[in-house]
């Protein structure tokens, strides 16, 4: 059976990476896409790829009123991100979603309407197996120590902070224990802004500079020993498509909301 998909964001740097490999596929047909830009226009036109032969919509709700589709892919902007997912989710699609900033609130209403539809959610900070293996061993780290911080990477034009990788991963760590502190926040002499910003029990520090592309570390100290677990992104989408193909074959395979790619791998 061939799964029908929209891609939202499919001009883009990693939505057209993605949109490349479904013109290869046997079992994955790009049936519609969604960029502003490009409104109106075929997406081989823009790609210069014959077999992306979908059409172009403004918007997400234009697109899946028109084409119908089995999976919605978002990989748009935080801004949008979330109008996207619901419309999907109301017209009955399976979401994934590679779009980073979406908060913790926002997946509690997301959750609720996939419930709510009967449909699948999957929330994929980053889609790398290198970051599949970064939270992995971060999750089993912490239940040994307690005691860490995460640094966030990525280039000067990233506009969201924390990125997509590192909200994940905060709260992923988050469903093992909070991270403890020595010294509390409160009790911080100087400027507290520069212990970094405390989610879902992480202490976060983002740096934003030219040269990252995307990079998560997790720093774990105990007395007279330290962990450290780093992810680095190149510049290139490519260690993205993998994941994505294998996220649209499987966020069928269940209702409701998972986050991360290792929650439909078998990694024990």
């Amino acid at each position: 059976m061939t799964i029908r998909v929209c891609l939202a964001g499919a001009t883009g740097w990693a939505g057209s990476a993605l949109a490349y490999s479904l013109a290869k596929t046997d079992d994955i047909k790009l049936v519609s896409a969604v960029s502003r830009t490009y409104a109106g226009k075929k997406l081989s036109d823009v790609l210069a790829e014959p077999n992306l032969d979908s059409s172009i919509y403004a918007t997400a709700q234009e697109a899946l009123a028109a084409d119908p589709c089995d999976v919605f892919f978002e990989f748009t902007k935080p801004d949008v991100a979330k109008s996207n997912i619901l419309a999907a989710l109301e017209n009955k699609s399976h979401v994934v979603v590679g779009t980073s900033g979406l908060t913790d609130a926002d997946y509690k209403e997301i959750r609720a309407s996939a419930e709510k539809n009967q449909c699948g959610v999957l929330a994929v900070g980053n889609f790398a197996l290198t970051v599949v293996l970064l939270q992995k061993f971060s999750e089993i780290a912490a239940k040994f120590i307690p005691q860490w911080e995460i640094i966030d990477c990525a280039n000067d034009a990233k506009k969201d902070s924390p990125s997509g990788t590192v909200r994940e991963l905060a709260y992923r760590l988050s469903q093992i224990r909070e991270s403890e502190l020595t010294v509390s926040l409160e009790e911080t002499q100087g400027a507290k802004e520069t212990r970094g910003a405390r989610m879902t029990g992480s202490q976060v520090h983002s740096v934003r500079l030219p040269s990252y592309t995307i990079s998560a570390e997790v720093i774990f100290g105990m007395p007279d020993q330290r962990l450290t677990i780093r992810h680095d992104s190149g510049t290139s989408a490519q260690p993205y498509v993998d994941g994505s193909l294998l996220a649209i074959r499987k966020v069928s395979s269940f209702v409701g909301l998972r986050r991360g790619l290792d929650s439909v791998l078998d990694l024990s």
